[in-house]
């Protein structure tokens, strides 16, 4: 074994793929961020925790409204959803910019992403380690799919720029649903 730096850690322990984070602010403006930092915590009702910085614009805008899109990118939005993430929405209107389409969503105020394979509209249900870890609990309230994508591949951040993409689909005897 060789010692790690513990700054190191989280490229091993990456939860989940790279997905999009759509916000609309109270005054109405919309903005996405790219996120990886999110894990299931509950099935039923799906249940997903997620770390939002709050140097981030839609850190202000889910604290404000307590609502959110999650939409999942398949690989062939990897640059585009590299470019979101190396932008501020504070000098960039990325919906404006038409990296991706927003569309409106049933149960929530921020938007939908076209080109996403899936979109999941959130409610905020508990903030009490936001201001300790900048981490809330998210309650999915609609779920998307888009069936034109059968069966995407995701990307997945490993860091400093590297990610990796969905591989082979193995399949065993699960007593989960």
């Amino acid at each position: 074994m060789k010692e790690l730096p513990l700054a190191d850690v989280y490229r091993l322990i990456e939860p989940g793929p790279v997905v999009l984070l759509s916000t609309r602010s109270r005054q109405g403006r919309s903005n996405i961020m790219t996120m990886s930092w999110h894990t299931m915590v509950e099935v039923a009702p799906p249940t997903i925790a997620c770390v939002v910085s709050s140097n981030d614009l839609s850190f202000f805008a889910l604290r404000q409204t307590r609502e959110c899109v999650i939409a999942i990118p398949a690989v062939g939005l990897a640059e585009k959803v590299v470019k979101v993430g190396n932008c501020s929405g504070r000098d960039t209107d990325k919906f404006a910019t038409a990296w991706f389409t927003p569309l409106p969503a049933e149960q929530v105020s921020a938007p939908l992403v076209a080109e996403c394979f899936a979109n999941l509209e959130c409610r905020v249900v508990d903030t009490r380690l936001v201001n300790r870890y900048n981490l809330f609990l998210l309650e999915v309230v609609k779920a998307w799919i888009d069936p034109q994508q059968p069966t995407p591949k995701t990307i997945h951040h490993i860091g400093h720029g590297t990610f990796v993409v969905d591989g082979e689909v193995i399949h065993f005897e699960s007593r989960m649903p």
